[in-house]
């Protein structure tokens, strides 16, 4: 007798991770539901993909209706209306002056595309990123990722031109925000003294809220610091927005918040509502110095069905005031939690920007806390709701909701939460 035919769940490669072992059916605004009809709150939007909700009416109409009319037109071969008209709505949104974008597929490319820009309008090589930084998994990306050392286990060498600077990350460092920025800004001053000089650095690159990093928000300050040491030494500043764009934290862009203008923008995840499309814009004077044929991809800017939802996901965020909602929930959220941190002394840090909010988990002895932090995943996810964590230890629980959520589905996700949090300290 034949051995019966492996099951879906076991042809899939097992590199892949798995919160859970659900296979929704149907999703629609914050909940996931399986064929059995259980419902799941999903607050991970999909790693922050989700920001209009799952299956936004408008974006399955636009996708639908894109797809009875043009479903892929390559790039290099023809012009895609879809893509055209993704490139004006972006143009509203994005800082004045970058004004010129291209698109990829998903974050990494972006960050890939930004890179090679960076080097090519400067004809530098060095490219600074910062302790605790997510950019991708490629291998170059993997080169300027420091979150987790498995992003990038057993795959050295990884291609070389990276320094890494430190992030301000006041709760690590046991400083002050200003202490701590005043550190970071020295520390970045001596790695361009001793290890890549100003004139061979083609760009720092940073997110401002470190996303697997731990969901550490970057202060106002040192951003701004930032981009003034980019401008006496000609160095670019990009911002990774993979994860904080698209209203995410409270604002369109988080660079919003300290009225900052980088040389090169990274989007991606929340910007097609579910489809895979990505992009960077930066400034024309710099554009033109991308030498036509020296970068592309198949797939990039010609898929008519993620240029035609990531449109209407611009519109929905504006016209339905996502971005707003997102800055009064997370305010809502953060202070719900903080409430909890008050009488849990295993939370040993609250903090966040908009609705990317994360709860570092710390032991008694000041120590960072993974097994806490996953037994009350663990618990949120037994009663319906869906939460990851991240931060190099694994001991940050971080809030990512769609941003069309409401007060009573926070409310909702606060209770759950509080009861798994009691569970798991009581069992200490």
């Amino acid at each position: 007798m034949s051995a019966p035919a492996p099951s879906g769940m076991e042809l899939l490669a097992p590199v892949w991770t798995h919160l859970t072992q659900i296979q929704p059916v149907r999703g629609e605004g914050v909940y996931l539901y399986d064929a059995q009809g259980r419902r799941y709150m999903d607050f991970t939007s999909g790693i922050g993909v989700t920001n209009t909700g799952h299956c936004h009416p408008r974006v399955v109409h636009a996708i639908r209706e894109q797809a009875e009319q043009l479903i892929f037109g390559q790039m290099n071969i023809v012009i895609p209306p879809a893509t055209l008209r993704l490139a004006e709505k972006l143009d509203q949104v994005t800082p004045p002056a970058l004004d010129r974008f291209f698109f990829a597929n998903s974050g990494a490319e972006a960050v890939e595309a930004a890179v090679k820009l960076a080097r090519a309008a400067t004809g530098r090589r060095n490219i600074v990123v910062f302790q605790g930084s997510f950019h991708g998994r490629t291998h170059q990306t993997m080169a300027m990722t420091t979150s987790k050392y498995i992003y990038r286990h057993n795959y050295q060498p990884l291609p070389g031109g990276i320094f890494v600077a430190p992030f301000p990350y006041s709760y690590r460092f046991g400083w002050d925000e200003e202490r701590t920025v005043a550190f970071c800004l020295e520390q970045l001053d001596y790695l361009l003294h001793g290890q890549s000089a100003p004139d061979e650095t083609a760009a720092f690159i940073i997110e401002p809220v470190l996303g697997e990093g731990g969901y550490v928000p970057a202060p106002d300050l040192f951003l701004r610091e930032l981009r003034g040491l980019a401008d006496r030494h000609g160095i670019l500043l990009v911002v990774d927005e993979v994860q904080t764009g698209f209203g995410r934290t409270g604002r369109f862009f988080c660079l919003e918040h300290p009225g900052i203008e980088p040389d090169i923008l990274v989007m991606a995840k929340g910007m097609g509502s579910g489809m895979p499309i990505s992009g960077i814009a930066s400034r024309a004077e710099l554009m033109a110095r991308w030498r036509p044929g020296t970068h592309g991809g198949t797939y990039g800017g010609g898929n008519a069905l993620a240029a035609a939802a990531a449109a209407v996901t611009v519109e929905v965020i504006q016209e339905e005031g996502l971005a707003e909602n997102a800055a009064a929930r997370g305010q809502q959220l953060l202070q719900g939690l903080q409430e909890l941190q008050a009488e849990s002394p295993v939370l040993g840090d609250v903090r966040g920007r908009g609705l990317m909010v994360g709860c570092e988990f710390t032991s008694p002895a000041g120590k960072p806390d993974p097994t806490t932090a996953s037994a009350v995943q663990q618990a949120c996810l037994a009663r319906g709701l869906l939460l990851l964590t991240c931060g190099t230890y694994n001991n940050v629980v971080r809030w990512i909701p769609p941003l069309i959520v409401t007060p009573e589905q926070v409310d909702w996700a606060l209770g759950v939460f509080a009861e798994a949090l009691a569970g798991a300290t009581h069992n200490r």
